[in-house]
């Protein structure tokens, strides 16, 4: 039977509204946490040196910006930062869902995975979200294990892949980490030739980072900047549950390089046509 890795990871609410100096607001997207300060993705232009508040114990500085990102430096403890965003933050859900049912309360128990549990992704593992207690468990009753590890969802999973990113091979780094425990156990499954089937874009680009050329898990944590697509020649994982992805991104590059570019291709026309539900909320596929 199969072994299902699955990625625990727990949305954070990262996206804060900010003021600026001239009183004017500004929405801010809190991606990962660097030497100099949060780096984040902004809905206005910021400038150096640019003060932002949130109250008189909360402010933030602009010290630089790398591509499309900005990096602020809390003008506080860098360690209340993420008890800021619990309290004042809200869920950054995917920006083509206009008006959503529910308040923030109730988004931040919706948008996560049955496996949720480690802070520190800015958006859900999508794939997970088609999995419920009930059918793990009859996955369970017919000899399927079920594994986890951690990858923090960063700036790849959503945005279009630029051409610098294209020339140099790597995209935007994710945490991920992995378990000697687990890594012992899919490391004895991989030998004994049971397939193993990434639940999610984000599990396979985290086995893909841990394992050796000789298809062994050894690198069990640290920050991925893995650019699968075509031509990638696959160490580790044999399958995918995947949802269907946005076009231009490095999520679809990397499922056509499971299969190619032209069936999958054919794959999102049939899609298209029979009216599947593509993106976070939408069907999946597994690919074999």
């Amino acid at each position: 039977r199969s072994v299902i890795v699955v990625n625990e990871t727990k949305v954070v609410p990262a996206r804060l509204t900010l003021k600026k100096e001239t009183g004017g607001g500004v929405q801010v997207l809190f991606i990962s946490e660097s030497k100099k300060g949060w780096e984040v993705l902004s809905n206005r232009k910021l400038s150096l040196g640019q003060t932002l508040t949130l109250d008189s114990q909360h402010q933030f500085l602009v010290v630089g910006q790398r591509e499309s990102l900005f990096i602020i430096r809390p003008l506080f403890k860098s360690r209340g930062v993420f008890s800021v965003l619990e309290k004042y933050g809200t869920t950054p859900i995917p920006p083509y869902i206009k008006h959503p049912a529910f308040g923030e309360k109730k988004l931040r128990e919706e948008y996560q995975s049955v496996f949720a549990k480690t802070k520190g992704s800015v958006a859900a593992p999508t794939a997970s979200l088609h999995f419920t207690g009930r059918l793990i468990k009859k996955l369970s009753v017919r000899g399927h294990d079920v594994r986890r590890l951690t990858l923090h969802v960063g700036l790849g999973t959503f945005a279009s892949v630029t051409k610098e990113q294209l020339r140099r091979g790597t995209l935007h780094k994710e945490y991920y980490e992995i378990s000697p425990e687990t890594a012992r156990f899919l490391n004895q499954a991989k030998r004994d030739r049971r397939p193993i089937i990434a639940v999610g874009t984000t599990v396979l680009r985290a086995l893909e980072s841990a394992s050796d050329s000789m298809g062994r898990l050894r690198k069990l944590k640290g920050e991925t900047n893995l650019f699968i697509r075509e031509g990638y020649r696959f160490r580790f994982v044999d399958s995918l549950i995947t949802n269907f992805h946005v076009p231009q991104s490095s999520l679809l590059m990397l499922v056509s390089a499971l299969v190619s570019r032209e069936e999958i291709t054919k794959l999102y026309h049939l899609a298209i046509h029979e009216k599947f539900k593509l993106f976070s909320f939408g069907d999946g596929m597994l690919i074999l």
